[in-house]
């Protein structure tokens, strides 16, 4: 499931639609493969889709360049920026990023204030928000804002396997986002992956939590960022030889068809 590649090979998937989705870990403070600058936050680059995506950007825009060009991953291959939240471990990389390609459309819960739309705007980004849960393009889907205070969306992309379900931090909640992913799509949950936001949370809860993922039917998962060591190890030891690794240049590839 999760695989090496060399830096090669990791930016030169067929544009388009494909038989594959490829998804490259790009930001991330927890460490997976050798070589790459980590940081707190989290981003990954989608490939094989109708248009390739950045799901956020990290919290340091020169290290997510760094980690891209040690990835052999250009830049301007990026079509789509899609942002989970406004908090600044997974935006603080974009305007970097759009000094080195500004012509993408960024995609942004509706919350985001004006003064960030106007800046993405005004370095070459088109805006696009989102508020309610739908398709953003083929077999990609938003979970739509979720919770209070601070909305969150999260990604979703129907494969061959079932839904890959990819977020930022889970600030609604990990289990939260999983039900409505199913709810949206009516489909089942392949990989679940990203930020779970369980660091600091009590055993107990994790094994609520992780019980009602299983009763939800994921069925594979990748937790990383601020998952938390001792939740990770949770995940680990529950799902077995169906936890993927997640972090730092983790490469995960998931049939389309």
């Amino acid at each position: 499931m999760a695989l090496a590649l060399t830096p090669a090979d990791a930016g030169h998937a067929s544009p388009g639609s494909s038989d594959v989705l490829r998804i490259t870990v790009l930001f991330n403070n927890v460490e997976h493969r050798p070589g790459l600058e980590a940081g707190w936050g989290f981003s990954c680059l989608l490939q094989g889709l109708e248009r390739t995506m950045l799901f956020d950007t990290g919290g340091d825009g020169e290290v997510l360049l760094s980690n891209m060009r040690r990835l052999g991953v250009e830049p301007r291959v990026v079509d789509t920026v899609v942002l989970s939240h406004i908090h600044g471990d997974h935006v603080g990389g974009l305007p970097a990023f759009l000094a080195e390609h500004g012509e993408v459309e960024v995609i942004m819960p509706e919350s985001f204030p004006q003064s960030f739309r106007e800046a993405v705007i005004g370095r070459g980004g088109r805006v696009r928000t989102v508020d309610g849960g739908g398709k953003l393009m083929e077999r990609v889907y938003t979970t739509g804002e979720l919770g209070h205070g601070l909305p969150e969306q999260s990604l979703v992309v129907d494969t061959a396997k079932g839904l890959v379900v990819i977020t930022g931090c889970a600030h609604p909640g990990i289990d939260r986002i999983a039900q409505e992913a199913v709810r949206l799509t009516g489909r089942p949950i392949h990989l679940l992956m990203g930020g779970f936001h369980l660091g600091g949370v009590g055993q107990h809860e994790i094994r609520a939590i992780i019980e009602r993922l299983r009763e939800i039917g994921v069925e594979k998962v990748a937790p990383s960022h601020c998952t938390g060591e001792r939740a990770m190890q949770l995940f680990r030891e529950a799902w077995g030889v169906d936890y993927v690794e997640g972090g730092l240049g983790a490469v995960i590839e998931v049939p389309m068809r």
